[in-house]
């Protein structure tokens, strides 16, 4: 098949979109399909033998490693030369509106996917008045499409009450060949905790952002004052939470890749997340893939991803005890968690993952898609 994507975000940026966008990408090029990206401008012009297509934009004021990416005309000429079969949406909302346009003009079966829980962070910058507003503009956007992919049951359940359709779930996917218990070093251990590898070592991976309310993890700080805490990732909080965690034995790591990431998750103790706003939760099962075992905020796709109490710890977002109490068992209990934790993340491999994408793709392209309204 001939598959464009269209996407708000893509390399050299680093998140789960673009995790599982690199994945699917490689795998269906692998496959023998013909894959077209259009992203904002990043420095790439391909990409596992997929052209990529970059859009110049300019940096969100509120989220500078954001590109604002305004189609050009042009993007017309590009896909008549392609002739795609179908045209992929990933989070509608600038440069994806093209992707609504030329599928409708040109007549191409479209297929949406829903990735960031865009309504829930209004709140975290003060513009939560707009969260209404949003959902209907979603819900145009989305309505366009002949199928529309979440990542979770709950985001399904989410979309399909705001009056979204032709809903169906793209399973989750993580690479247990580069993440795995064995990349487990003292030396890892050694550079998270500045210099005490003996001491528990709280790891958090992730953009540095208001909405993954990452602040949240201090009190777990004050009530485990022998632990560690690892902060991998980058992002407009940064300074902000550099202030909050001065006082704490808090190590601000930066970006990690390849196999240093791999060695962090598996060298870690516990990998904690208490944002309520993930979709997914993508960065939990390449922990997990690393036997590394989770406390997480009982909310959103998470919960398709921890076992309470087998793989990891879930917590009330709304109670700041019950992260405490849910680190503190995971460090006390800590053995059969570690295996659980990487025995699920086995059963979510890239490859079945892509396998179901083009199922799809095939489905909606002869007109029978396949969609629940769960």
């Amino acid at each position: 098949m001939r598959i464009v994507l269209f996407t708000e975000t893509f390399l050299p940026k680093v998140d789960g979109i673009v995790t599982r966008l690199r994945y699917t990408i490689e795998h269906l090029q692998r496959g023998g399909d013909q894959t077209l990206v259009v992203a904002p401008d990043g420095g790439l012009t391909e990409y596992q033998g997929a052209r990529v297509y970059g859009v110049s934009g300019f940096p969100l004021p509120l989220y500078p490693e954001l590109k604002l990416a305004i189609p050009p005309p042009k993007i017309g000429d590009v896909l008549e030369k392609f002739q795609p079969d179908i045209i992929h949406v990933v989070n509608p909302a600038v440069l994806g509106l093209a992707g609504l346009y030329y599928a409708k003009m040109m007549q191409v079966p479209l297929v949406a996917s829903y990735h960031t829980h865009l309504p829930q962070y209004l709140q975290h910058y003060g513009l939560e008045v707009l969260e209404g507003v949003l959902w209907e503009l979603l819900k145009a956007s989305h309505n366009q499409a002949q199928l529309n992919l979440c990542t979770s049951t709950a985001m399904m359940q989410e979309l399909t009450a705001r009056g979204i359709e032709r809903v169906n779930l793209w399973q989750r996917g993580v690479d247990t060949e580069l993440f795995q218990p064995q990349a487990r070093s003292r030396k890892m251990r050694d550079y998270l905790s500045q210099g005490y590898p003996d001491r528990p070592i709280l790891l958090y991976v992730g953009r540095l952002s208001a909405e993954k309310q990452i602040e949240q993890i201090n009190p777990i700080l004050e009530a485990i004052p022998e632990a560690r805490l690892a902060l991998v990732g980058d992002g407009p909080y940064r300074q902000s939470l550099e202030r909050h965690f001065a006082k704490t034995p808090t190590h601000f790591v930066g970006y990690l890749q390849g196999m240093e990431l791999a060695s962090a998750f598996a060298s870690a103790d516990a990998f904690i997340l208490p944002s309520r706003t993930e979709t997914l939760g993508l960065v939990l099962l390449e922990a997990m893939a690393a036997g590394c075992p989770v406390v997480a905020a009982r909310s959103g796709g998470i919960t398709d991803i921890v076992s309470e109490g087998v793989n990891g710890y879930l917590f009330d977002p709304a109670d700041p005890q019950g992260a405490i109490t849910a680190t503190q068992r995971l460090l006390k209990t800590q053995g059969g968690e570690r295996k659980n934790a990487r025995r699920e993340a086995e059963r979510w491999g890239w490859s079945a993952a892509t396998h179901q994408l083009r199922n799809y793709y095939q489905a909606v392209a002869s007109g029978s898609p396949l969609f629940s309204a769960t």
